[in-house]
């Protein structure tokens, strides 16, 4: 069983991978291959000149992966809750299990909905549908998180990317019961 199991591994699902695997997490991503990004050009994003969407996204995956995180390309086609947290079931690899699930699943919710999720209107334009999370990234349903597109944040890379980062800090600290922080120190050469 897996401690958190991420849908997207765009912006927000690769960020809140990347901080769930280096505090140690047993983290698993699932990803269909068919978010937006893969169809982005982004020149927006701090720190970088200019990056195509599917790079940014495969060095997401290489970040995560990095760390010991689980990718799975496949489809979603359902999650259920059950006692110890969740059990998943995609198309090609069978049922995967997981205490915790952050959906990043940018402007697919029926995996959402299947779940029971409670929706609204979005306030981005083309977003017309969004989950309802508090600050945190819960949801009305235990266990289910939302980050990024899906959770009504602004569309852009960098802002879903640190709502990933959000998020994950918030599963993280819940699990450990106090605050979790992650800083990288630049060691003296």
């Amino acid at each position: 069983m897996f401690d958190i199991a991420i849908i997207g591994a765009g912006p927000a699902g690769a960020s809140a991978a990347l901080f769930a695997a280096k505090a140690g997490k047993k983290t698993v991503v699932i990803d269909s291959g068919k978010g937006m990004t893969k169809r982005a050009r982004l020149e927006n994003l701090y720190g970088i000149q200019e990056v195509s969407g599917p790079d940014l996204v495969d060095i997401g995956i290489q970040q995560f992966k990095k760390f010991g995180a689980a990718y799975i390309k496949d489809v979603v086609n359902n999650a259920q809750k059950n006692d110890a947290g969740f059990t998943i079931t995609t198309e090609k690899n069978g049922v995967i299990e997981a205490k915790h699930l952050i959906l990043a699943t940018g402007l697919g919710l029926d995996l959402a909905e299947k779940l029971g999720v409670e929706m609204k209107a979005g306030t981005e334009p083309r977003i017309k549908t969004v989950l309802v999370a508090d600050a945190e990234g819960k949801t009305n349903i235990d266990g289910v998180w939302a980050a990024g597109t899906c959770a009504g944040v602004s569309v852009h890379a960098v802002i879903t990317a640190g709502d990933g980062a959000k998020v994950a800090i918030n599963v993280i600290s819940e699990m450990n019961g106090e605050r979790y922080v992650d800083h990288d120190i630049l060691q003296p050469k």
